[in-house]
């Protein structure tokens, strides 16, 4: 089954004390399956990498190793996000009170018609209420 990817999945399949049976079945599900993210999961991506570095939690040779593994995933950066930021997305963000980048995932879920996986609970809450499937 494809589905959107938050960056906090992502986040768990890199950081072995966030990792759960859930995150890892994801990951596994890529095998056959295609994850669709906004393009700012990338940056998204980024930020936290550079921000664990900083504070100890990783290293070069775990990001390396790690954004290998996401180089050979089926990932697909879906190219209406910035035509879709100031309008659906920031209507989303407006209308439910989320940051601009929560709402890009829901938008892009809402879109092509794809549940979202993510391990925010604010943004899990959110989608139920409007009829996104949550993993």
């Amino acid at each position: 089954m494809n589905f959107v990817l938050d960056c906090s999945i992502a986040m768990a399949w890199c950081f072995e004390d966030e990792a759960t049976e859930f995150t890892d079945s994801l990951l596994e599900s890529l095998v056959q399956a295609t994850a669709k993210v906004p393009s700012i999961w990338f940056l998204e991506v980024a930020n936290v990498l550079a921000i664990s570095e900083r504070r100890g939690r990783t290293n070069q040779a775990k990001m390396t190793q790690f954004l290998q593994l996401l180089r050979g995933l089926p990932i697909i950066a879906d190219i209406k996000t910035e035509e879709k930021a100031f309008t659906d997305v920031l209507t989303l963000a407006r209308t439910h009170r989320l940051t601009s980048y929560d709402a890009a995932y829901l938008e892009l879920a809402l879109r092509e018609a794809l549940p979202l996986a993510t391990l925010d609970e604010g943004l899990k809450r959110v989608a139920l209420n409007i009829g996104v499937t949550v993993l």
